[in-house]
């Protein structure tokens, strides 16, 4: 016998399974990255004003409750920080153009200059007076934050 009459084996068949996998895997993948993309377009025609605003307010009034926990209590440690919160307290309007024309909005807003106004009229000079301050510019920022949040 010869070779010749031998017919040739089949190639041996794999299953399509890995195709399948991998097809899946980089669809994954596709829609996670065009996900991403999506999300990023969103974001970026948000306004970052009012958070960076609210962000940068609430880091100030957490520095007087650190300082109050670290015992440093004197005028020199507590007012940059109710001077800072102050000058970004005449932006809440700009920052939210939704709201500005609101009545109710400006007068929380009004009230919040005003607490502030009153402990740099009279400034703290001992922890418990900083805690005080503290509360009620806390109280005015949660009074604002309720209504808008209705």
């Amino acid at each position: 016998m010869s070779d010749a009459n031998i017919p040739p084996s089949a190639p041996a068949r794999r299953g399509n399974g890995s195709r399948y996998l991998f097809m899946g895997l980089l669809g994954l993948v596709v829609g996670a990255v065009a996900t991403v993309m999506v999300m990023r377009a969103l974001q970026q025609r948000e306004d970052p004003y009012p958070h960076s605003l609210m962000h940068v307010m609430a880091a100030h009034m957490h520095a007087l409750k650190d300082n109050v926990t670290q015992n440093r209590c004197a005028a020199t440690d507590v007012l940059p920080h109710l001077q800072t919160v102050r000058a970004l307290a005449n932006d809440i309007e700009p920052a939210f153009k939704d709201m500005r024309d609101d009545p109710k909005f400006a007068k929380y807003a009004s009230d919040l200059r005003a607490a502030i106004d009153a402990s740099l009229a009279s400034p703290p000079l001992s922890c418990p007076g900083v805690q005080a301050v503290a509360a009620k510019i806390g109280q005015a920022c949660e009074d604002c934050h309720k209504y808008t949040n209705n």
